[in-house]
């Protein structure tokens, strides 16, 4: 979960913010504030990974909150006024939403924090142990689902969608076959063609230049044919 707060001095705007995150599951909203001063004192306080803050307020603006911290959170700035923009971009914020705000554009930009936490920790080896989740989540449509490693069986790359099989139905997305290869635990999940990557506990047989899992025939290309044999035959 992404712990996030929202600071702006309109109170409408904090309303449809709430409403938004309360759709999106990885996010949890624990706090709203209607000036910077008190969103000052929680941060300083609490656990904060993402802020949505708008820019123009009173007494203290959301770019000066935002460099009055020392380690700030990812912030998506939330205003309507577009000139702030450059500012914001230059302050390396996760993203600039401008107001009004349809929920398309807010989980987009959810998305990409997400995205961002989830690369940061890969770079830092995880904070946690190094232990990785056991699980991702995938927009799909106009929602996201979560997704459990182990629930998948493999994911082939089509012309304008990946698709993910699974024993329950198969799921679309637009994230890229490459995006998948490089997040999922190498342990666990190996490229075996240009539009496949398989589940290495999901197979039921190898024959010849093929991999069976639950009934489908997966070519094995020669492009990745020498790295999944010496994955297969360390396991042997």
């Amino acid at each position: 979960m992404i712990r996030c707060i929202a600071v702006d001095d309109e109170p409408l705007a904090l309303e449809i913010i709430t409403d938004f995150a309360r759709k999106v599951p990885f996010l949890q909203l624990v706090g709203t504030f209607e000036n910077a001063t008190e969103a000052l004192r929680f941060l300083q306080e609490e656990r904060v990974d993402l802020l949505f803050l708008d820019i123009k307020m009173p007494d203290i603006t959301g770019i000066q909150l935002m460099k009055s911290l020392k380690y700030p959170p990812m912030v998506i700035f939330t205003t309507a006024y577009g000139e702030y923009a450059l500012e914001g971009f230059d302050l390396e914020v996760v993203d600039y939403l401008l107001k009004p705000v349809p929920f398309e554009r807010f989980l987009r930009s959810a998305t990409k924090a997400l995205e961002l936490r989830s690369m940061s920790q890969q770079k830092n080896g995880d904070s946690n142990n190094g232990h990785v989740n056991d699980y991702i989540f995938i927009k799909t449509e106009y929602k996201i689902i979560k997704i459990n490693l182990e629930d998948i069986l493999f994911i082939e790359a089509l012309k304008d969608y990946t698709k993910i099989y699974t024993p329950f139905q198969p799921v679309l997305t637009l994230r890229s076959l490459k995006s998948f290869e490089t997040r999922l635990p190498a342990d666990k999940f190996i490229r075996v063609h240009r539009s496949y990557v398989v589940s290495l506990n999901k197979i039921n047989s190898v024959e010849k230049n093929t991999v069976m899992i639950a009934n489908q025939s997966i070519p094995i290309s020669d492009g990745y044919r020498e790295k999944f044999y010496d994955v297969i035959n360390r396991n042997s």
